[in-house]
């Protein structure tokens, strides 16, 4: 009897060796082969790293109507998706992202959260220990366009919805989505997105993100990349085209992804006539001014304005809006095109802000778009909020804060402009090259 003993202590001890041999902490073998990291060259993808002949991906269009209620921190949210299905699988079920709900009580995040306590602890680091956000999508409809509901299950922050009938290869299929959610305090609560709350004068300044349940990705090598959203990890979209209508409160000013589709609707014929200087300007200029911008801040309205974007090939879709928002924008050549280079900052983020941020915008995408490709799409956009460095197409979410008096030092600057440099050129990678940070995170 002692042979099988024998035999099961050295399966395990073999087990252990090829454990140890496999972390990262006992480094890499030399002479592993690459298929792990780089997959067996096929048809869809080349060993050289170019697609192959019968490359495919597939596309996602959204029309969307977005309230953003100002007195209530919630996004309330209405979507016409329509889902392209150019690979050569037959489809019965589709996944959606709902990123949101990793700011749900019942989320993992909540559970592999690490952390410790130091000697002391600040009254607001106790606030959050104590305080759970209660965040996340509420789902309040899933229709077809007749207005037919359809079935679908939530598995936290993956959403999948069964079709009425299979999705052939070459073939489309459009459904309507409803949601609200919750926005949350990012200085309190944290994430890629929120609010910052500006307790002096009871103003918020909104970034928005993950807003909507975007179509999770299909691919050739893995098919539907369903993982769940952590928080730390990023994502993995799909391209496709944007019209997006976001309702705010008439005193906002609104950033976007895409181009502003109605500008005659929500700004003064002065700012209008400022944009189109702007728009072929070396320089910044200033559309919203400081002093207008000080007078949105003291207003407050009830009355709303509607801002139309839309944006084409794009991965995703992000949003900033607040009365404080100072608005500014120079013109950067890029080839045969202009790229309209703005900033949006509060009057917090001056003097720094209004000195250097859509310069370095402008460089940024005159520079990477020398030494990688020419940047394609019309605007880049960079917003000021606190502590915060994040990404999405031709738009980002940036920090870098001068002292209450306007003072601010060499760290303070060089870090704004760094900051600036790293998001906006994160719109070549993920945003142009479309790699997946669902799959590989950093």
């Amino acid at each position: 009897m002692r042979y099988p003993y024998l035999l099961a202590v050295a399966a395990i001890g073999a087990s252990v060796l090829a454990l140890a041999q496999d972390s990262p902490r006992y480094g890499r073998d030399t002479f592993r082969q690459l298929d792990q990291e780089l997959p067996t060259p096929n048809t869809y993808r080349t060993a050289s790293g170019a697609p192959g002949h019968q490359y495919w991906q597939q596309k996602a269009d959204y029309a969307m109507d977005i309230t953003l209620d100002d007195a209530a921190q919630k996004i309330t949210g209405k979507a016409t998706i329509t889902y392209h299905n150019l690979s050569p699988d037959r489809l019965d079920y589709l996944w959606l992202q709902l990123d949101q709900n990793v700011r749900s009580k019942d989320s993992d995040t909540h559970k592999i959260r690490t952390g410790s306590l130091g000697d002391s602890l600040s009254i607001e680091g106790l606030e959050r220990m104590l305080d759970v956000f209660d965040g996340g999508f509420r789902i309040t409809a899933v229709t077809d366009v007749s207005g037919r509901s359809l079935p679908f299950t939530i598995n936290k922050t993956m959403m999948r919805i069964d079709m009425p009938r299979t999705l052939l290869p070459g073939k489309s299929y459009q459904f309507k989505l409803s949601w609200w959610y919750p926005v949350n305090d990012r200085n309190k609560y944290g994430g890629r997105s929120g609010y910052e709350f500006f307790e002096d004068e009871d103003n918020y300044l909104y970034t928005i993100a993950q807003f909507f349940p975007r179509m999770a990705l299909y691919s050739d090598y893995q098919g539907w990349q369903h993982k769940q959203f952590l928080g730390r990890g990023e994502f993995t979209l799909t391209f496709g085209d944007y019209t997006v209508s976001i309702t705010v409160p008439a005193d906002h000013i609104v950033a976007s992804t895409g181009e502003l589709q109605n500008s005659a609707s929500v700004l003064t014929a002065a700012q209008r006539e400022r944009l189109a200087k702007a728009s072929r300007a070396d320089k910044p200029v200033f559309i919203v001014t400081p002093e207008e911008a000080l007078e949105n801040e003291k207003e407050g309205t009830d009355a709303t304005k509607t801002w139309v974007f839309k944006a084409s090939n794009v991965r995703d879709f992000a949003f900033a809006s607040s009365r404080k928002f100072i608005w500014d924008a120079q013109d950067q050549p890029v080839g045969d095109k202009h790229v309209l280079c703005m900033s949006f900052y509060p009057k917090e983020g001056n003097p720094l802000w209004e000195r250097y941020s859509t310069k370095v915008v402008a460089h940024t995408i005159k520079t990477y778009s020398k030494f990688t490709v020419d940047y394609p799409y019309p605007v880049a956009i960079s917003v000021h909020t606190d502590r915060i460095g994040m990404e999405y197409p031709m738009i980002c979410f940036n920090g870098g804060r001068p002292e209450p008096d306007g003072t601010y030092s060499e760290r303070t600057k060089y870090g704004m402009i760094g900051v600036i440099i790293h998001e906006v050129g994160h719109n070549f990678f993920p945003m142009i090259i479309n790699s997946d940070e669902r799959q590989w995170t950093w």
